[in-house]
């Protein structure tokens, strides 16, 4: 026999067919199903066609964004200070996709019934193929009502942040087709307590708000520090406040910002997070001197919910891969999706992520309403609720998904690895766990109307006793304030439950409300894999199998 002959030792067999190119939107009958339910099928054709982009294209400019880091340029070959950061150029395709498609602006140049739920399931989309550019477009997107607030200020840059021209150059606003817009909030000494910020703001000329100022101060974090301006805190006589600060002084020379470094991050490769500092920067105060935090939550609001859709999409593309593969993949001489074992396990991964995309487009469906007072306080819930109980589950969800494909789900050639450094960064910023569970509390405890919207809201159960049993004792348990920080995490949990389940119920799939409820609310176990008896497994993973949609 010849040797070369030898050097083909085995056959190719028992692989999955690449997913590559699906149109995400497509695949995901949940998706279509709940932005129809809410008010979101007039862009269905726009979805769609995102769609195509973010399993196409989108989908191997992720991979490409995420293998060449952003790279951090202080000084020029000259020894110039330029304070640049470099990147490939798939980023700036993934950028440009979602700006030129609207997706930091829809709601604000097309504000009718639906356009929050519309753009909430683009970015989904977008998120699915690479979350890391998602960092800057929900900044931007989240500005527009704190800027508001100044309308002088607003006035100057709406135009450009609105704008669905994509242009990265480092020139100032006047000079530019569109603008993107950072944050800078939290300190080294402080974090998440930003009343610990000692940044300081000095009035140029007269003081209050639209003035300008020169800041003098450092920021521990200033997320995506290649935008055009930052909304930022600091303090004035009156105390801490929000403000404006451009990369470009008006006379065009560049603004007193410097890049210390780009942060070295468990995931989130694609995406500069910064440590900057302010020696004299010039900025502009935004609403009223001594308000800043009130000023700047207005944006912070936003970005909270752009964080329950980047987790429920970073959940769905997990289960995408993880039904994929099983429907294809055989052990034992039978397909992995046909086995029992394996059926409780993608149908209870099926179940968590249409629970979470549910909660997600109702929270769209309440911003789309905003002259509506119960909306609105519904909204002021469930932003902390979601942004809680959402992405406190991703990282574990996408560990299981990963698990379902075995060795294909730990290689970096697969998407899971980067789906699970990702999913963390949700929980992290704008508030981790504690914050949003005590901001609950605060919800429900002083700010009036919260509570009745939440229970109108959870109604009697709608028919199911086992929902109904759970809101009376959710009701017991807010009467109990004896030591109620203590049980914040637990409360959250359970209004996030109870209106996951109230959600999925009033949809009318009895197969999805009735697993969910029977799991969540009955006999479930503690991992996923584990449903009751009775559930209709198999269909829940036919369901969200993309080659049998």
């Amino acid at each position: 026999m010849k040797a070369h002959l030898l050097a083909e030792t085995h056959e190719v067999f028992n692989q999955v067919p690449p997913l590559d190119g699906a149109n995400l939107y497509r695949v995901d009958l949940p998706l279509q199903e709940w932005t129809r339910r809410y008010q979101g099928g007039w862009a269905e054709a726009r979805i769609d066609a995102y769609g195509a982009l973010a399993g196409g294209e989108l989908m191997a400019a992720g991979f490409l964004a995420n293998e060449n880091k952003p790279v951090f340029h202080s000084h020029d070959r000259y020894g110039h200070r330029i304070d640049l950061i470099e990147f490939h150029p798939a980023y700036h395709q993934l950028m440009s996709a979602a700006i030129e498609h609207g997706i930091p602006s829809m709601p604000w140049t097309e504000p009718r019934a639906g356009a929050q739920v519309a753009r909430a399931a683009m970015s989904y989309l977008h998120s699915q193929a690479e979350a890391g550019s998602g960092c800057p477009l929900t900044m931007t997107f989240a500005s527009v009502p704190a800027l508001k607030l100044q309308p002088d200020v607003a006035e100057q840059w709406l135009p450009k942040i609105l704008s669905t021209q994509y242009d990265p150059r480092n020139l100032p606003l006047e000079q530019k087709s569109g603008a993107t817009i950072g944050m800078a909030m939290t300190e080294k000494q402080g974090g998440t307590d930003v009343r610990a910020n000692t940044t300081r703001a000095y009035p140029v000329g007269a003081a209050g708000p639209g003035q300008a100022y020169e800041l003098v101060g450092h920021k521990w974090f200033c997320s995506a520090p290649m935008c055009d301006a930052f909304l930022t805190l600091a303090n004035t006589d009156k105390g801490l406040s929000c403000f404006l600060l451009p990369r470009h002084r008006p006379d065009g020379s560049r603004n007193e910002l410097y890049i210390q470094r780009l942060k070295n991050k468990l995931g989130n490769w694609s995406n500069a997070s910064s440590e900057v500092e302010y020696r004299g920067a010039l900025a502009w105060m935004i609403g009223e001197e001594g308000r800043g935090v009130p000023t700047i939550i207005e944006m912070v609001a936003l970005t909270r919910f752009d964080c329950m859709i980047g987790s429920s999409a970073l959940m769905r593309q997990a289960l995408t891969q993880a039904a994929h593969h099983c429907a294809y993949r055989q052990v034992g001489g039978r397909v992995l999706n046909q086995q029992p074992l394996m059926q409780n396990v993608l149908a209870d991964l099926a179940l968590e992520s249409e629970a979470a995309l549910a909660l997600t487009l109702r929270m769209g469906k309440a911003l789309d309403n905003p002259t509506d007072e119960r909306e609105n306080k519904f909204a002021r819930l469930v932003t902390a609720v979601g942004k809680y109980w959402i992405c406190k589950r991703a990282p574990a969800m996408i560990n299981e998904a990963a698990e379902c494909m075995g060795g294909a789900g730990y290689v970096e050639d697969s998407i899971l690895p980067r789906l699970y450094r990702e999913a963390p960064v949700n929980s992290t910023w704008e508030g981790s766990g504690n914050v949003q569970c005590l901001d609950v509390l605060r919800a429900l405890s002083k700010e009036p109307g919260v509570l009745d919207a939440l229970f109108g809201e959870l109604g009697d159960g709608h028919g199911d006793a086992r929902l109904k049993a759970h809101i009376q004792r959710l009701q017991a348990a807010f009467r109990d304030t004896g030591d109620i920080q203590y049980r914040a995490r637990q409360l959250t949990e359970d209004v996030a439950l109870a209106l996951q389940a109230k959600l999925l119920l009033e949809a009318g799939n009895a197969m999805v409300s009735d697993a969910f409820i029977a799991s969540r609310l009955g006999e479930g176990g503690r991992v996923y894999g584990t449903l009751p008896r009775g559930v209709a497994a198999e269909a829940l993973v036919a369901r969200s199998t993309p080659h049998l949609l």
